[in-house]
């Protein structure tokens, strides 16, 4: 059994994201993982102010939702993401959230896996490329991790337009398979 934790970062209701992100966590549940999903809806994340403090505190001297997050992620064994790409990239949120995990780096953690799953509009298969690569910059700080998986659905705009759509099962398979 693996601790996974999925980070749905859209922050609209009913986003095609999230509803990827769904279908992974029922994926990671059937295969007897222990699995939490955490939305940024609601959440309070602020940005990084670069003040380091972090490295000196081993966590970020905001007191916002931030450092809860960061605690179930360095203690996963598997941490899968899920963003809308906007204008060919990560969910700002998403990228303030790795931005604030700073105090991250340098500490012992516990994740290898890392999945990303995205959606967008634009249905080229280029479109997420961006986001991966921002992706990758993070985890090449955590040199014992790797991104193990990547599942991309195009063509979705409107709230729910993923709904019937093959890229749910694949996100169900790759859940099942962490």
């Amino acid at each position: 059994m693996k601790k996974v934790i999925v980070i749905s970062t859209s922050l609209r209701h009913g986003s095609n994201s999230d509803m990827l992100a769904d279908q992974f966590v029922e994926g990671a549940k059937s295969a007897g993982n222990d699995v939490e999903k955490i939305s940024l809806v609601g959440k309070n994340i602020q940005f990084c102010k670069g003040c380091l403090g972090c490295h000196k505190l081993g966590r970020c001297v905001i007191n916002d939702d931030v450092n809860a997050i960061m605690s179930k992620v360095i203690n996963a064994d598997v941490v899968c993401w899920a963003t809308p790409i906007y204008y060919y990239e990560m969910s700002g949120q998403m990228k303030t959230l790795i931005d604030r995990m700073n105090a991250m780096y340098g500490r012992e953690y516990t994740f290898r896996d890392v999945y990303l799953l995205t959606t967008a509009a634009d249905d080229d298969e280029q479109t997420p490329k961006r986001a991966e690569t921002g992706l990758t910059g993070w985890i090449d700080c955590y040199p014992e991790s790797r991104l193990a998986g990547a599942l991309f659905c195009g063509g979705v705009n409107d709230a729910r337009a993923i709904e019937g759509n093959q890229k749910l099962q694949e996100a169900f398979e790759l859940g099942k398979n962490v």
